[in-house]
């Protein structure tokens, strides 16, 4: 019983350093910080995940925002970017921005 509890706890390990190292090549072949859609991805978001299911979701790593603790930005071609505010490697909140319109 305990080399088969032994096992499947090495079995678990192996397949989420597995999918770590997958996200994470994925990211590295992607633009920092960018994403296909801005609003797209805002509306995808949920309270609570984790910096690992953000990466998976935008295939690229985000830009560390200045003079911040935890806040990461991704932007896309059109000029609006997502902000997101983690606590202890959970999201918490997030905002999008978006360019001013022009004075017409």
């Amino acid at each position: 019983g305990l080399a088969f509890a032994a096992s499947v706890i090495v079995l678990w390990l192996l397949l989420t350093f597995n999918r770590t190292i997958r996200v994470m090549k994925n990211a590295a072949q992607a633009p920092l910080g960018h994403v296909a859609s801005a609003v797209m991805f805002h509306a995808g978001l949920a309270r609570g995940m984790t910096m690992l299911q953000i990466v998976a979701k935008t295939k690229s790593l985000g830009r560390k925002v200045e003079d911040s603790n935890d806040d990461w930005r991704w932007s896309d071609d059109g000029g609006a970017s997502v902000v997101l505010r983690f606590e202890r490697g959970r999201l918490v909140a997030w905002r999008i921005e978006r360019p001013e319109e022009p004075a017409t």
